[in-house]
């Protein structure tokens, strides 16, 4: 049985919603009978069973027919393929639409398991897809290295900020100095008295214990992006290294639960908001909704691409100097780059012949992230390295792009037709030709 099955539904009038209530080592399940929330008629409800006994009490008490129902939580994704190895099947509701059906007033396991049953039965409740078990690692990995990149920033703060406390401002940011010359210019800068100076060492053995862990995780994903066609493939994109071209895998998973473009587009929350009802009218930016770490992301990619001259940059600059906003062109952008992003993931660009020197400096950075002691312990070399990932770019996937092929938005069917010269492909759309 397939975990994110679309077609997942009660499969006969005799099929039951069952509501579960999931916490790390009990959970509540309520089995409703019923096609409505108005008709729904709890039958029984099973409450604080040990987490551990989940097969077995599936088994016992579940029939073929029925639907399990959960709300996001930690271990959701977990119990969902539990219950799919014992032959039953679960999706996984978005917590922020079941948050606000909670009573304030009285709340515990067993109301929760019959209110998440019949949210599900009203139909308003959004389902979660459920990754599979290499994206879920990936994903364990992205949080992580975002965990480590927060740490490494806020302690360099605390550091700045004591500094400043005591009348020094060094020349550049913490995190761009190298540690023995922030050390240096720290002692240089006044008198310490031991106890001062005790702090500062705690605080820079801080710093180097944050950015050995960041350091660890890029490691890690850039092992992963060289290692994976598909994830390598993205980096032929501009503005798209290592780092993003993880995320995107860890967050995007399955490219073909995306139809359209539009679609990633709307999930990174890189469509404008609106408001459009009786006589106010609103419209706002980019924030607010959508995947806000992989929104982030891309945004920094296109205020990267805004500094370039390819023609995604260019295209950019034109809308930069029209608009006179750089935050609303680099959301632009990114939007761009996400439709890119789609089209490649789905193998619609036409496959690599040579490695342009934009793409050569991105492999070399890659290969750096791995460091000198990684390649020994892997048996290869930086040379080595580079002709297998050039090779993997070339060859690595099928592509099924028509080269002839003119890329039209949606959005601008009813528009005059553009003159022959303004008229690309894909691949010049996104500087890949």
């Amino acid at each position: 049985m397939q975990i994110n099955d679309p077609n997942t539904t009660l499969q006969s009038s005799a099929g039951r919603v069952v509501g579960f209530d999931s916490h790390p080592d009990t959970f509540t399940a309520a089995l409703l009978q019923g096609q409505t929330p108005a008709q729904a008629i709890v039958q029984k409800v099973f409450t604080k069973v040990p987490i551990g006994q989940l097969s077995s009490w599936a088994q016992k008490h579940l029939q073929a027919a029925d639907l399990v129902v959960l709300e996001a939580s930690g271990n959701s994704f977990q119990v969902v393929r539990t219950l799919a190895a014992a032959g039953f099947q679960a999706r996984v509701l978005e917590s922020g639409h079941l948050g606000k059906l909670k009573e304030a007033h009285a709340n515990n396991d067993r109301i929760s398991a019959v209110r998440i049953g019949k949210a599900f039965l009203a139909g308003t409740a959004k389902t979660v897809w459920v990754p599979d078990l290499r994206t879920q690692e990936r994903r364990d990995v992205m949080h992580a290295h975002r965990k480590a990149v927060k740490r490494s920033t806020q302690t360099a703060n605390r550091l700045d900020s004591y500094l400043s406390d005591n009348g020094v401002r060094l020349d550049s940011s913490l995190l761009r100095l190298e540690e023995p010359a922030a050390m240096e210019q720290i002692r240089a800068a006044r008198q310490w008295s031991p106890s001062q100076w005790s702090i500062l060492e705690s605080y820079q053995a801080d710093i180097q214990s944050a950015g050995q862990m960041r350091q660890r995780w890029e490691r890690t994903m850039a092992l992963e992006v060289i290692a994976d066609p598909v994830l390598l493939s993205l980096t032929r994109l501009l503005g798209v290294r290592d780092i993003v071209a993880y995320n995107l895998g860890a967050v995007i998973g399955e490219i073909t639960r995306f139809k359209r473009p539009k679609s990633l587009v709307k999930y990174f929350g890189l469509d404008p908001a609106f408001d459009d009802s009786g006589n106010e009218e609103w419209s706002g930016g980019v924030g607010g909704h959508g995947h806000k770490t992989m929104r982030s992301l891309l945004l920094e990619s296109a205020q990267c691409i805004l500094r370039t001259t390819g023609r995604l940059g260019k295209w950019g600059q034109k809308l930069l100097a029209k608009k006179g906003s750089r935050n609303l062109a680099a959301a632009a952008v990114a939007r761009k780059l996400t439709v890119s992003i789609w089209y490649l993931l789905q193998g619609k660009f036409e496959g690599m012949e040579n490695i342009d020197p934009s793409l050569s400096l991105k492999i070399g950075k890659i290969i750096s992230k791995v460091g000198p002691e990684k390649l020994k312990a892997m048996g290869t070399d930086r040379k080595t390295l580079r002709q297998q990932m050039e090779k993997s770019l070339k060859e690595g996937r099928v592509y099924r792009l028509d080269p002839t092929k003119v890329y039209t938005d949606p959005i601008e069917l009813k528009a005059e037709p553009c003159p022959a010269s303004e008229v690309t492909t894909l691949a010049e759309e996104y500087g890949l030709s």
